[in-house]
């Protein structure tokens, strides 16, 4: 890869080289260097995805498995291949284990909408976390309400882990499903999921495990794990928006029905009747976003190329370094100090709210995110409306770290509220 010539852009030593990759991060902001540290919302796009997204609709464009001629054809086998990259990814045993979506969120909706309308009934159980984010919470909720189910809740303790006493209490003869998160959008705890899913299937739970912010920073191998269900979005793995996957294991989707009806998800349709295609494509109802899967394969590959095992040590030291270096920020608190995490670094300040922290942090040029990082339940479990949250990538390095200090340091100044060192 070449050498940063953007003296905006300048990469510390430790850095990974891949920051030219990301064509978005040499954009100068208020006249500032780019310091972005938004990576959990969602990450930035290398010129590899651009470039494979671009060229599908130059030289690839067409609809999927409804044409005879050539470019219907080839568009298709880029689509079949770009599902069969998602299954290697992950570690899934068939490519038709892997539905693409729109997300994470769709994912758990669909799953929620299909194997757990046609399941659960009243008085059945549903497990969750207090750390799971909003998309793995309230669709349960709305299935409880539509089925009589009822939601159960493992709580976290002072460093945000998950109390694995706790989580076994509640696992009984009633618990259908288990929904947990595989790491913590808002406080970056890594959860023992093994271990959890093991203690579900014991009980007989179904378990489906939410890794949007797990497959950027950690190898994953749904195998391994033992999950039913793992679901994960393009954007927070360097690729496009508007596209994602379920894996679901095959037996499971073999019994599920469709959720969304119409063109490419059935087999014969008449007006006294419809039968419905196998999984995946069952659930793939309509035109697929077929430049997104082309562009998540690529940013698979992108990332593969890199190799996880660096990827995680450069994560690590990092999360290392800008721990030690906003832990040294008098009048600055971390919120949620597990054993086992991610780049992911949540704080709240004293004096100053977490949205007025972001903004001057943005004039200063560095992006964070501020709020409740749609995990008000777990806001709440530590007492706070919100966090402030820098959250790590592959091509962050000291010098967004430094960046970030100094103007955490500038917001106390102009707050009047920085003590005295």
């Amino acid at each position: 890869m070449n050498t940063v010539a953007d003296p905006l852009r300048a990469s510390a030593a430790t850095a990974l080289p891949a920051a030219d990759d990301f064509p978005i991060l040499a954009r100068p902001v208020h006249g500032r260097r780019l310091a972005y540290l938004d990576n959990g919302a969602t990450t930035q796009k290398p010129n590899a995805v651009i470039e494979a997204e671009a060229r599908f609709y130059r030289e690839s464009n067409a609809n999927i498995h409804r044409g005879v001629h050539w470019l219907s054809q080839h568009a298709t086998e880029l689509y079949d291949a770009a599902r069969v990259t998602v299954q290697r990814f992950i570690g899934a045993a068939r490519a038709d284990e892997i539905v693409f979506t729109r997300g994470t969120t769709e994912a758990i909706n669909l799953v929620a909408n299909t194997w757990g309308r046609k399941t659960l009934k009243a008085g059945d159980e549903i497990l969750i976390t207090t750390l799971e984010h909003h998309s793995n919470i309230v669709p349960w909720q709305m299935l409880c309400e539509q089925t009589g189910a009822v939601l159960k809740v493992a709580p976290v303790n002072d460093a945000g882990e998950v109390e694995q006493d706790g989580f076994d209490a509640l696992l009984g003869e009633r618990t259908r499903l288990v929904a947990i998160t595989h790491v913590s959008n808002a406080l970056g705890t890594v959860n023992p999921v093994a271990r959890m899913v093991e203690r579900a299937h014991a009980v007989g739970a179904v378990v489906l495990v939410d890794g949007a912010q797990a497959v950027a920073h950690q190898a994953v191998d749904v195998q391994a794990l033992g999950c039913d269900f793992y679901v994960f979005s393009g954007h927070k793995l360097y690729g496009p928006t508007g596209i994602g996957a379920l894996y679901g294991r095959a037996r499971l989707l073999a019994e599920m029905p469709p959720w969304h009806g119409g063109g490419d998800m059935i087999r014969t349709v008449s007006f006294e009747r419809s039968t419905y295609a196998e999984a995946p494509q069952r659930f793939e109802a309509g035109t697929p976003n077929i430049a997104g899967a082309v562009g998540l394969a690529a940013a698979i590959d992108y990332v593969q190329g890199l190799g996880m095992d660096t990827i995680v040590a450069h994560e690590h030291a990092l999360l290392e370094h800008a721990t030690a270096a906003l832990t040294a920020i008098p009048g600055l608190r971390m919120v949620g100090t597990a054993a086992d995490k991610i780049g992911i670094l949540s704080f709240v300040i004293e004096h100053i709210h977490p949205h007025d922290l972001g903004t001057i942090l943005d004039s200063e040029g560095v992006a964070i995110r501020a709020g409740h990082h749609c995990a008000m339940p777990l806001m709440t479990r530590f007492g706070i409306p919100g966090t402030a949250r820098a959250s790590l990538a592959v091509y962050n390095n000291e010098t967004d770290i430094a960046a970030l200090v100094a103007a955490i340091e500038k917001a106390q100044t102009l707050f009047g509220t920085r003590p005295k060192r």
